[in-house]
């Protein structure tokens, strides 16, 4: 279960990625519509940020088999999860009604559902490893 959550975390970084290369290439904070749509500059940065140092944290927590390490990973996952969770919103309001962006939208409906059900899996396996070392 362990190595199944390093996994899942890695194609959810892979995914993440491949969706931040996509929102840089069009246009990034540079191209932001409305005020309701716009993605908060702390939350683009701080959602990939979080994702990283918790992955440090797991990695730390395969190497060394302590507890702590496989909660501190949880707990950066829950923050990445909630700003995941904003970005998710912003990007669905994006998508229609009267505060909508243009058609062009650029983020694939299918990288982020992949990314998203990835990321779900990855907490909920960490969750599951976090819970079983500490009996």
């Amino acid at each position: 279960m362990r190595f199944a959550a390093l996994g899942a975390w890695v194609l959810a970084a892979a995914a993440g990625t491949y969706l931040m290369a996509v929102w840089i290439i069009g246009g990034g904070l540079l191209q932001q519509a409305t005020k309701v749509t716009r993605y908060p500059v702390l939350v683009v940065v701080g959602h990939p940020l979080a994702a990283v140092v918790g992955l440090a944290v797991w990695v730390a927590y395969l190497m060394t088999d302590r507890a702590g390490f496989a909660w501190g990973a949880f707990t950066a996952l829950l923050v990445v999860m909630l700003l995941g969770f904003v970005l998710f919103t912003r990007w669905l309001v994006g998508r229609g009604g009267r505060h909508a962006r243009d058609a062009g939208q650029p983020f694939p409906a299918r990288a982020i559902i992949v990314h998203g059900v990835v990321a779900v899996a990855t907490f909920v396996l960490v969750l599951l490893a976090a819970l079983d070392v500490s009996r």
